[in-house]
């Protein structure tokens, strides 16, 4: 899909991963792009640097996310490409108290399905469209140090991939999201952790891997290429993986928020 002339949403758009790919999507001659996220402040700053709008939005909450499509569409028209991209993360184990757990579950994971349930038959309904929704590497590989961050990730992959053989025969396009660290608000101070051990990227590098694999309407969005070789050892060996996995924890598994 080519984005120009298209009404995008990108949720999580006050800063990092979630500016960056309005900034882009605007470069690529985007009709109109909403810029939602909690932060209004930081929401319309984005909108103000690329002539979009912004809008405030909790993902965490059903009903403001149904009402932003709906006020997006009354504003600009049916929309082509919605980014699921809020996201947060949650240090810890088992032992991480049920508030917690339930809120990122809410925020990684429901908000993706939220936003498929109202939006993905109005989509199917005028002939296809198109949902990106950020996960993460841990999504694929786990994540040392946070249980409910490596759960939720999972989650949103496999979510992503449900929807994209449920309804891809209804014309909805599907790609994830999957990077390894990038530099934004949740990775500040933990340059030092593995999730960076091939090194942090900027957001701009990962915004560009969207728009490519939007245009290749590919699933798989891995701007850190060597996820790709992790992925293959994990599935050659699941047993020597959890092993290599397990000298990583050792390292690394006091992770902090």
């Amino acid at each position: 899909m080519e984005l120009k002339d298209k009404i995008i949403v990108v949720t999580g758009a006050a800063s990092g991963i979630g500016r960056a790919m309005c900034l882009r999507f605007a470069e690529e001659g985007a009709k109109h792009i909403a810029c939602v996220d909690r932060d209004m402040a930081g929401a319309e700053e984005t909108a103000q640097m690329m002539g979009g709008k912004a809008y405030q939005v909790d993902v965490s909450l059903k009903d403001q996310i149904t009402s932003m499509i709906d006020a997006v569409e009354a504003d600009a028209g049916p929309i082509d490409l919605f980014c699921s991209n809020a996201g947060i993360s949650v240090a810890g184990g088992v032992e991480v108290e049920d508030d917690a757990w339930q809120n990122i579950w809410e925020i990684n994971v429901m908000s993706h399905v939220w936003a498929a349930r109202h939006l993905v038959p109005k989509m199917a309904e005028r002939g296809g469209g198109y949902l990106l929704n950020t996960a993460s590497a841990a999504g694929l590989l786990n994540q040392i140090g946070s249980a409910p961050y490596g759960v939720t990730k999972h989650a949103a992959v496999g979510l992503a991939e449900w929807i994209a053989m449920s309804y891809g025969d209804q014309g909805i396009k599907v790609s994830v999201l999957c990077p390894q660290a990038v530099k934004t608000e949740m990775t500040k101070g933990h340059e030092d952790h593995v999730a960076a051990i091939d090194g942090m990227m900027e957001p701009a590098p990962v915004a560009e891997a969207c728009v490519q694999t939007i245009r290749d309407e590919t699933f798989l969005v891995l701007p850190h290429k060597e996820v790709e070789t992790y992925m293959r050892n994990k599935t050659d060996n699941y047993d020597r993986w959890i092993g290599g996995m397990r000298k990583l924890n050792r390292r690394f598994g006091d992770f902090e928020t």
